[in-house]
């Protein structure tokens, strides 16, 4: 934590009050921030998550096809255009350090990311290998519309108004957002929800007052699944 702040600090010329504070005193802070960090994740990411995954996955799945059929350095000058590989050095545009391999740990690591904005984001500290994280395949579709298929191919099996529950799930809601969309009884909501979330189609959330409810990866390939079959 000192080791982070000091970096902090000498990249923003010297810490508040409250960083401050929080080096001098880790150990009696860090709860309160580990707090904080896990009701960001609950209310901002982990509704979320099982869509900014799935884009993940398919660009981890596409370069790994990639370096198996034309090899790394292929990967390495498709990943973004401020870098470039020419068999012996790693080149990235507006980086101003030079890092050998003698000073960076050993290996190279590629993180697809929603969150770097256009541009890359790098980090050196050895022992760990240098890291470079990377906006993701996709990831400008991410938030769009998808239309939802395999309704006809599922209603059967989860039920009408489970089928339905899930395909309205594109975005998380709330019980009562679901009941006002679908026009079902927030009661009749409720109970297909639970027993949906029981199945790991869905998962829950609390936000505030309000839970929210999303699709899980494992709904999320279920109805790509079903849509295969229409």
């Amino acid at each position: 934590m000192r080791q982070d702040l000091d970096h902090l600090a000498r990249h923003q010329g010297g810490l508040g009050p409250l960083l401050s504070g929080l080096r001098d005193d880790p150990t009696s802070r860090l709860p309160r921030i580990t707090q904080e960090i896990e009701k960001y994740w609950r209310v901002a990411l982990a509704p979320y998550w099982a869509r900014i995954r799935s884009v993940l996955d398919v660009d981890v799945f596409h370069r790994a096809r990639s370096v198996a059929e034309r090899g790394a350095g292929h990967v390495l000058n498709d990943l973004h255009a401020s870098m470039s590989w020419d068999d012996s050095t790693l080149t990235l545009v507006r980086r101003k350090r030079i890092v050998t391999r003698d000073l960076a740990g050993a290996g190279l690591l590629l993180i697809p990311s929603a969150f770097t904005g256009p541009g890359l984001r790098t980090r050196v500290r050895p022992p760990d290998p240098p890291q470079i994280a990377y906006p993701a395949r996709g990831v400008g579709t991410l938030w769009e519309k998808r239309p939802v298929r395999g309704t006809r191919a599922l209603a059967p099996v989860l039920g009408r108004s489970r089928t339905l529950l899930l395909t309205e799930l594109e975005t998380p809601a709330s019980t009562t957002e679901l009941a006002r969309r679908t026009g079902l009884s927030a009661g009749g909501v409720s109970q297909s929800l639970t027993a949906l979330r029981d199945a790991g189609l869905v998962s829950a959330h609390r936000a505030g007052r309000s839970v929210l409810y999303a699709r899980t990866a494992v709904g999320e390939a279920l109805l790509e699944a079903a849509s295969a079959g229409e």
